[in-house]
């Protein structure tokens, strides 16, 4: 039902479409304007003919002499170039176009407006030059009752383009006015709009993909295409070449419009057109090949016209191909591309019918309205395509926060219950580990049926004993520290280090070891736990106190230095041995040295604390020579 409702959509598009070109024709086109009309090299006007709207279209009864012919009676479109047709001859010469104005009415002052004249002119009146250049040209004059040779001049070098293409418009000066302003506002308005939206993509390169990059190519295109009224209108020194750039930019908006297809059909078929890609860029790179050698073989002029058709009619056929592949995939881009096609194809169709029997009055060529409506249906399919990835976003945006959300609250939960568990299992197996260790005593004491083989069960049993105890132990200290809550407080390092040293001074004196402890100069502040802050350091003097000798020292020492705050533990003990270095900060790690007494976690819980403070461990070890810790704490500065 979906696909069925598309094609009806697209069929209301054509007819709406084929209503305006339709409209155009008849309202916008020079070609079928009101009489009078000229015949065998005369028009005949009179005063209420200068009065209407509209100005008055010269198109019919020219007088034309050139190089190869003299007084051939033409009408300006019939011929593109002075070739007339025949491939042999040359595009290019000189030509001269007359025709007498026979005016019965009041004096007054006219003007004639020649557009697009890419090469050098020359207009004169009854003999007398009334301007010359090349681009767009326009003369006054005062226009009396009578007849009036009205003479155009033409010479030409490059281009398809030769002789008097497009025809003159003569009217008053207010009505010419009036026309070329709202012309110039149309091709202004639309010039701006389509390289306002080539900037707009530039800020969705990144996120909107190759079809925002297409996209802004095709505005792009469409922007210099259209360019060239201005280029002809302010006779810039480039409109005698202008040709090629016009060219290169009608070839590359097809060209973006065959590739917006297949870019929004979906990558299935791109190597088919892989091959399509290879054979319109070679197409492309011949057709501007003819142009510049135009000059030099006249053939060239006929076979790019033919090649020109081919070209158009092959980017049509390649994007209705992959338009359609994109209906048949579900490509939600497909209705926009399908559209673009009907456009496109519309727009080809008008510029084949109607070649040579259409020229606007006051807006756009027939192709050119086709343009603008490609530029408009794609800038809303990129709108369309933002809004929909923005609302994606959102929805997936919205539904991580909530996933995120839940997720914390499960593994909260979760945190909480294994805690609880492993504080029950501590508790609950503190009086079996200890009853065993009991029995075991028991019975070495009685000393009842002990042999060698029962002795070494004891000491076997004996050692599990002491090594469940030693990992109980350390459960309890590990929920001890998870209960500390609450928040973190602004705490001075030197009151903190004055209360270790009178804490631990005691136990140090009684195994006749020198503790040491110098605060910082000036005091320094650190963000933490500070219940934490006496496990960490009790148990890094504790760990000294069982490696250091009698009349050894432990040293704790504390500098702030570049915002960090830098503490250090250093005892005169035996050292660790460098192979252990690596491992000491592992849970339920025991070094050669602590194998009776160690329970593995005292430096894994002063690593988890460090580490939770954002700060940084190392440590420095030589066997018989001492230990030292270094931590580093970021420095709270109150401003």
């Amino acid at each position: 039902m979906k696909r069925k409702r598309v094609w009806w959509q697209l069929l209301a598009v054509l007819v709406m479409l084929a209503a305006f070109l339709t409209f155009l024709f008849y309202v916008d086109n020079k070609y079928q304007a009101p009489p009078p009309y000229g015949r065998s090299g005369m028009i005949i006007l009179n005063e209420r003919d200068l009065e209407r709207d509209n100005p008055i279209f010269l198109i019919d009864g020219w007088r034309l002499t050139d190089d190869r012919e003299a007084d051939r009676f033409t009408y300006i479109g019939e011929f593109s170039n002075l070739q007339r047709g025949n491939p042999r001859l040359s595009p290019h010469g000189q030509a001269c176009y007359q025709l007498t104005l026979c005016y019965d009415g009041r004096d007054q002052i006219v003007s004639v407006d020649f557009p697009q004249l890419s090469f050098w002119y020359a207009v004169s009146l009854d003999g007398v030059s009334l301007g010359q250049g090349m681009g767009s040209g326009q003369i006054t004059f005062l226009l009396t009752s009578g007849d009036h040779l009205l003479t155009v001049e033409t010479s030409s070098k490059a281009g398809y383009y030769s002789g008097m293409y497009f025809p003159p418009a003569l009217g008053t000066v207010e009505t010419l006015a009036r026309v070329s302003s709202v012309q110039s506002f149309s091709y202004a308005l639309a010039f701006w709009l389509s390289l306002s939206l080539a900037v707009f993509t530039l800020f969705l390169w990144r996120t909107g993909g190759r079809l925002s990059r297409w996209f802004g190519l095709l505005c792009v295109c469409y922007a210099l295409y259209m360019f060239r009224y201005f280029v002809f209108l302010f006779s810039m020194p480039v409109a005698q070449y202008w040709y090629l750039a016009q060219n290169l930019a009608l070839y590359g908006l097809c060209f973006c419009v065959a590739r917006l297809t297949v870019l929004a059909s979906g990558d299935r078929y791109f190597r088919v057109w892989r091959w399509a890609e290879m054979i319109l860029l070679t197409l492309q790179a011949v057709l501007l090949m003819l142009c510049v050698l135009i000059p030099v073989l006249p053939w060239a002029v006929w076979v790019h016209g033919r090649l020109t058709d081919i070209y158009y009619i092959s980017t049509f056929c390649c994007a209705v191909f992959f338009a359609v592949r994109g209906i048949m995939t579900k490509s939600w881009e497909s209705r926009y591309t399908l559209a673009g096609c009907v456009i496109f194809g519309a727009g080809l169709l008008a510029n084949l019918l109607f070649s040579n029997r259409f020229e606007p009055i006051r807006f756009f060529w027939q192709f050119e309205w086709c343009g603008l409506l490609l530029v408009l249906l794609f800038g809303a399919m990129m709108v369309s395509r933002s809004r929909r990835i923005l609302q994606e976003n959102d929805v997936l945006t919205n539904h991580l926060e909530e996933q995120v959300k839940k997720r914390t609250e499960e593994v909260t939960q979760l945190l909480e219950e294994r805690k609880a568990f492993f504080s029950d299992m501590a508790h609950d197996l503190k009086a079996p580990v200890f009853a065993t260790r009991s029995f075991i005593e028991a019975i070495r004491k009685s000393g009842v049926g002990v042999d060698v083989e029962l002795q070494g069960y004891l000491d076997q049993a004996e050692a599990k004993q002491w090594e469940m105890a030693r990992r109980l132990q350390g459960l309890s200290t590990i929920n001890a520290l998870d209960k500390i809550e609450g928040e973190q407080t602004r705490v001075s390092l030197r009151e903190l280090l004055l209360e270790i040293y009178d804490i631990h001074h005691g136990e140090a004196e009684v195994q006749s070891v020198y503790l040491v402890v110098k605060p910082p100069e000036e005091d320094v502040f650190l963000v933490a736990w500070q219940e934490k802050l006496y496990i960490l350091f009790e148990n890094l003097i504790y760990n000294a106190l069982r490696a250091t000798p009698c009349n050894g020292s432990i040293t704790v020492s504390a500098r702030a230095e570049g915002g960090r705050i830098c503490v250090t533990v250093e005892d005169t003990g035996c050292g660790i041995p460098e192979e252990e270095l690596p491992l000491i900060f592992r849970r339920f790690y025991v070094g050669e040295n602590n194998r009776e007494t160690g329970t593995g976690l005292g430096l894994y819980i002063v690593h988890s604390i460090v580490t939770e403070l954002g700060g940084t461990i190392k440590v420095e070890s030589a066997v018989g020579k001492g230990t030292k810790f270094l931590m580093d704490f970021p420095q709270d500065i109150e401003t």
